[in-house]
């Protein structure tokens, strides 16, 4: 479950599957700490501004019940989310990505922390770090990193995803099973999700709740 957590968080460097996760759909890099660090145009300009791309991609994610396309939306609205509008908070992100793929969490850490205070509205920064604190099992750094994503980005089903999880790893299951829903009506074909909300709707009906 850890290793999940990790991978849904912080899925936004590349566009391919790990074998681990071929089962889910919130589709992370696999050898992020090889990747490249992904640039916006020299003058800083990036589709996300306008937020038309990120709406038509969510948009065609909530109506596409397929796999295999909803996946390559997915995958479309991740490198969306990798895009800072600034070129020194992208590469900061880059690094920081190499630094946790090397299990380097202190420096990890100290570069997502300049990426918050130089973009605190960037909602990916917030992720990557609440993706950080998860991988060191501080739950509670993390989750106050979550909330703060969702706040900036309702719609970030990678931290809704994170949040079930934690939520199931301390023993709250229906507030687990509400974020599972969550995740659903953003993105409904999320396998991992549907058979997340089915396991716990049985767990707490055989408990009478």
């Amino acid at each position: 479950m850890k290793q999940f957590v990790f991978a849904i968080l912080f899925g936004s460097l590349a566009a391919l599957t790990a074998p681990v996760l071929q089962a889910q759909e919130i589709v992370p890099p696999d050898e992020a700490e090889k990747a490249e660090p992904i640039l916006p145009p020299e003058d800083g300009g990036s589709v996300v501004e306008t937020g038309d791309t990120l709406d038509r991609l969510f948009d065609k994610l909530r109506k596409d019940p397929r796999k295999s396309s909803a996946n390559a939306t997915a995958r479309m609205i991740w490198r969306e989310w990798s895009f800072s509008g600034s070129r020194s908070v992208d590469l900061l992100m880059s690094w920081a990505a190499r630094a946790m793929g090397a299990k380097d969490y202190s420096k990890a850490q100290d570069l997502l922390d300049h990426v918050i205070v130089l973009a605190p509205d960037y909602a990916e920064g917030w992720n990557r770090r609440a993706t950080l604190y998860y991988t060191i099992d501080d739950f509670g750094k993390s989750l106050a990193d979550i909330e703060t994503t969702l706040a900036l980005e309702p719609r970030h089903f990678g931290a809704l995803s994170g949040l079930a999880a934690i939520m199931q790893r301390i023993g709250k299951e229906e507030e687990a099973l509400e974020a599972w829903y969550k995740v659903l009506e953003i993105y409904p074909a999320n396998q991992q999700a549907q058979q997340a909300v089915i396991t716990l709707e049985e767990e707490l009906s055989g408990r009478g709740t």
